[in-house]
């Protein structure tokens, strides 16, 4: 029977018969973070149940930390410093690799893992955060789960999971000049709607998604849960392989090439079965910004907020009320908004590629007045590549806060947060009403978009702008 590469990850960990709608997987690598994974560990330890496969779990302080330089485990948040105690105290006492606030390593755990080589092909991964999917763009299987479940995970390395459904969306063509992942995700949602993956592992195939970069896949495939969707993946090629080689937790030697030859077999036989098949064009695709409180409330950055007639019936629930939220009217061109702050950062867009691509329009240029600019990147890694190019200057020549490593504003972690009403431009993936704070009024766009707003002093199209 010709397979997916979904079928194929699953079948391959899948243990015994199904029972009912549910099978039991084997869970290969288990991340954890200190907003739940701490949780999970407390639990754990009350019970006297032991991790069951130490070396494969790996937890990391990101999401509720402080980001300003010179942090402490004291963060704005009354109760966050609990939550970082509490994971530090359940990973040393579980045995468990942690990346501290002081790791070298530390970073969002959805950014660490592929830098340290932690997701593989093949593998199947789970965390208690909605964008693990992330991960797919490595041609894992990744998923995010709830607490309860992480528990189990932890003490047995399995999860009892009812099979998603399999959708393949192959996008055609290519990104145009100016034009990213971001956008193209942000596309997709505009077209399919957030709900248009909702019981499925999507899989992104096309001559547009091959000729992605890993971290623009990566960006790509964390949209995923905007989708709705359980998971989302990408075959492994010759670019994972070129990407994954000397990762300090890839395999060496004989078992690298090994894996390699596995990882190269695992894409969609030519007959395989789906589901639910969509296509998409890429080449047609524009800069795009959210205008409303949901990712699929968007149109490209030289359009206007759109009559409720124009977007069909299907997405015109909420319409008015994000219109009032946003303080917007239909017919407003994006680019007339003026913004009051610019953000750059979360497990969407904190790469270094990202910060690249930023800089780059950055570069000679001041933030306008008035716009209160922070640039996040997501992990230490990422930002000590950074300075080491000379990138934290550009962005601090230019008016940008240069932070530490952490979610930070992507929803105004460690009680950090945007005001009531204030415009943001911001590269995270939620725009959803006080998402960055009460009131906060939040457009996602590209890194490039951002920063091009950012100097504009309202949402503006980067493409305009000579670099």
């Amino acid at each position: 029977m010709e397979r997916t590469i979904f079928d194929k990850i699953w079948d391959g960990h899948t243990i015994g018969p199904p029972a009912g709608e549910t099978d039991l997987v084997l869970v290969d690598r288990i991340l954890l973070h200190e907003r739940t994974g701490g949780v999970a560990l407390k639990s754990l330890l009350a019970r006297d149940i032991p991790v069951r496969d130490r070396d494969h779990v790996f937890a990391v302080m990101d999401h509720i930390v402080d980001t300003f330089p010179g942090r402490t485990s004291k963060t704005l948040m009354p109760t966050g410093k609990d939550f970082i105690v509490a994971t530090r105290e359940g990973a040393r006492a579980a045995g468990i690799r942690l990346f501290d606030l002081d790791s070298p390593d530390q970073g969002i755990v959805h950014v660490i893992s592929p830098e340290l080589g932690i997701v593989l092909p093949g593998t199947t991964l789970i965390c208690p955060d909605s964008h693990t999917c992330s991960q797919g763009a490595l041609g894992a299987l990744a998923w995010g789960i709830g607490s309860t479940e992480a528990e189990h995970a932890l003490a047995t390395s399995t999860l009892r999971v009812q099979r998603p459904k399999r959708m393949r969306l192959t996008i055609s063509g290519r990104l145009a000049r100016g034009v990213t992942a971001k956008d193209l995700a942000l596309a997709l949602l505009g077209r399919f709607g957030v709900g248009g993956a909702a019981g499925h592992i999507v899989e992104y195939a096309g001559s547009a998604v091959e000729a992605l970069d890993i971290e623009q896949r990566l960006t790509l495939c964390n949209m995923g849960t905007e989708f709705a969707a359980f998971s989302a993946i990408i075959a492994p090629d010759a670019t994972t392989v070129d990407y994954v080689k000397g990762r300090r937790y890839a395999p060496v030697g004989d078992d690298w090439d090994r894996a390699v030859n596995d990882w190269l077999a695992l894409r969609s036989d030519a007959n395989a079965i789906f589901d639910t098949e969509l296509t998409f064009n890429a080449s047609d695709v524009a800069p795009m910004v959210t205008w409303g409180t949901t990712p699929q409330q968007v149109v490209a950055i030289d359009g206007a907020v759109p009559a409720v007639g124009e977007i069909g019936k299907a997405m015109a629930e909420g319409y008015q009320r994000a219109l009032h939220y946003m303080g917007l009217e239909a017919g407003t061109a994006l680019e007339s908004l003026k913004i009051d702050a610019a953000f750059i950062g979360s497990c969407t867009n904190s790469r270094i590629s990202d910060l690249r691509r930023a800089a780059a329009i950055l570069d000679g240029r001041k933030v306008a007045p008035g716009v209160k600019a922070i640039c996040v990147p997501g992990s230490s890694n990422v930002k000590r590549q950074a300075e080491e190019e000379g990138l934290h200057r550009v962005f601090q020549r230019a008016g940008f806060e240069w932070r530490e490593s952490g979610c930070s504003m992507c929803f105004f972690a460690g009680g950090e947060s945007f005001g009531p009403q204030e415009r943001v431009v911001s590269s995270t993936n939620r725009n959803f009403e006080s998402r960055q704070g009460p009131g906060t009024r939040t457009h996602l766009a590209s890194p490039e978009t951002v920063a091009a707003s950012a100097i504009a002093g309202h949402i503006a199209d980067p493409r305009k702008l000579e670099i």
